[in-house]
């Protein structure tokens, strides 16, 4: 049986968070474990709350899964502060854990905010380096690097601007980029390339990032390499927003079971 560790916040409503993560590893087949690093109240029209656990619970949390369980693969959500993100790299250094895969949440679906201004700073300072990879969209990448992002020329050059700042891979997503295409940028040592899927026209959009950054995860901790986990990934996530069901009256959830 494979693992995979999810360190990240809860959403009550089921969308996004660990509770997203959790599903998504089990659709896989990998077994998920999961490190809370902030509650939430929430659901699909928006986040109305957020409490940040103790940094020094969040490592323990980790600790505890790390010392126990043979952990194959780590992804990271919302990290929610510095200290926070600081303790997460501090438990990926102590215990050798990875492939780490960062997805860079910083802003909710309906556009609450998630991290300031220093988590930012720590999160490119602390975690990046450590990351396998880093999956940011468009805003977040911005926020990374602080320029605009306005088409895919620029989107291309920014994932390689990431890949400078130390990961040893780049997922730039698409899905907020113009066309008709949501193209996703992988940038590695080795150059750029291009994976393409039709845009699927739907609200139920809450929780896309965590699932597809879990489904990365969950992938490789099956041994998958980065290209093949990508691609799977990216299938995924368009038959779960093609099959949504529709739930809440704000940004439903995806379909996890798809």
């Amino acid at each position: 049986m494979r693992v995979a560790l999810t360190v990240a916040g809860s959403d009550p409503s089921g969308g996004a968070g660990v509770q997203a993560d959790l599903k998504t590893f089990s659709r896989f087949g990998v077994y998920g474990a999961a490190a809370l690093t902030l509650l939430t109240v929430q659901n699909t029209l928006g986040v109305r709350r957020v409490e940040l656990l103790p940094p020094d619970f969040v490592y323990e949390e980790i600790r505890a899964v790390a010392e126990d369980l043979p952990v194959h693969a780590l992804k990271t959500g919302a990290l929610g502060s510095a200290p926070i993100v600081e303790a997460v790299a501090k438990a990926v250094r102590d215990f050798r854990l990875g492939p780490v895969v960062v997805d860079p949440v910083m802003v909710a679906k309906s556009g609450d905010p998630l991290l300031g201004e220093e988590a930012v700073a720590a999160l490119k300072e602390a975690l990046l380096p450590l990351a396998f990879l880093v999956t940011p969209n468009r805003m977040e990448a911005e926020r990374l690097l602080g320029s605009p992002i306005r088409d895919l020329g620029d989107a291309e050059e920014a994932a390689m601007a990431l890949l400078a700042l130390g990961p040893k891979a780049v997922l730039l997503k698409g899905g907020h980029l113009p066309g008709a295409e949501s193209v996703d940028l992988l940038a590695t040592g080795e150059g750029l390339r291009r994976f393409s899927a039709p845009r699927v026209a739907t609200r139920n959009t809450h929780g896309t990032g965590c699932t597809l950054s879990a489904a990365i995860a969950a992938h490789l901790a099956l041994g998958r390499p980065l290209e093949a986990a990508v691609l799977e990934a990216k299938a995924y996530l368009t038959r779960a927003l093609e099959s949504a069901p529709s739930l809440g009256h704000g940004h439903g959830p995806l379909n996890h079971f798809a």
